[in-house]
């Protein structure tokens, strides 16, 4: 790399002892380079005179190319920089199904335009699925709705939404602002096994279970689009978390749900693997603690 930087500045400067000077070398230094390489390739790559140098036609196409190649050198050097410092690269990032209508969007496009250089790669899957995705590297971080089962590395608890109750808009409870969870307490509840279903069913149980007299629950295997698409149809009641308002449904109606200790919340989680050392991964949790100030747990 030495020789072409002699060369590059010998043709820019038309001399050996200006580009020496420009190179802070001694001119001998700076021709013993390029004699060396007119050696190695075989050619001639400078006319020399009295008045200075000048590049042959052989010495132009490798002038030309050395400077493309530093370019590149240049490019690499700084890609690697940016990598490094988690500014370029690849996050792949993985959200249990009904996370997308959360923060998650906001903080995704936040950071895309933050970090144009960091390519994101968006995986939906079930929690479990994405805590198996995390130990295989499939994905390098998962943002999950309730608790993180079955994940024994490193987690931050993010933000909480509160639990709603979706209901009919024929449904007698549909004109009341505030529902109290004793309200719907000989209500069927149609919740989906998706996510966050389970941590819904739960809180449902510890609200409403009593001696002899759980709360009735039916469980499908589908998405919560299609829980409350049910819902507007007539289908019992269901609760979600509040992100979920947002989706048009104009036979549904979302009202608070809250018993003599408040509002209920669920609370989304974000894991990751203590082993993933991707800069591009390390940059995006720097993100969700700068945005959420959380607590991370092990």
């Amino acid at each position: 790399l030495g020789s072409l930087r002699s060369v590059i500045a010998a043709a820019e400067h038309g001399s050996f002892r200006q580009a020496a000077a420009a190179l802070n070398l001694k001119q001998s230094a700076l021709s013993r380079r390029v004699r060396h390489l007119e050696d190695q390739v075989g050619v001639s790559l400078f006319e020399r005179s009295s008045g200075g140098v000048r590049l042959t036609p052989a010495g132009a196409s490798m002038a030309q190319a050395a400077r493309r190649l530093f370019e590149e050198i240049d490019h690499m050097v700084k890609a690697s920089q940016l990598a490094d410092r988690g500014e370029a690269g690849l996050l792949k990032a993985g959200f249990a199904t009904g996370v997308s209508t959360s923060k998650v969007s906001t903080i995704l496009a936040d950071h895309i335009k933050s970090l144009p250089e960091v390519a994101i790669q968006v995986t939906e899957r079930s929690p479990a699925q994405l805590i198996t995705a995390l130990r295989t590297g499939d994905v390098d971080l998962a943002i999950i709705a309730g608790e993180a089962r079955q994940h024994s590395g490193p987690s931050m608890s993010l933000w909480s939404e509160r639990i709603i109750a979706a209901l009919s808009s024929r449904h007698p409870l549909s004109n009341s602002e505030v529902i109290d969870w004793s309200d719907l307490k000989d209500e069927t509840f149609l919740l989906s096994q998706w996510d966050p279903g389970l941590d819904l069913r739960n809180l449902i149980l510890r609200k409403l279970a009593a001696p002899g007299d759980d709360p009735r629950i039916e469980t499908w295997d589908t998405s919560n689009e299609n829980v409350l698409g049910m819902i507007e149809a007539g289908l019992h009641v269901s609760i979600h978390c509040e992100s979920w308002t947002s989706l048009n449904y104009s036979g549904v109606r979302f009202r608070e749900l809250r018993d003599a200790s408040g509002p209920s919340h669920i609370t989304f989680t974000a894991c990751w693997e203590e082993h993933n050392r991707s800069p591009a991964l390390a940059r995006f949790l720097e993100t969700l603690r700068q945005a959420h100030h959380p607590t991370t747990l092990t």
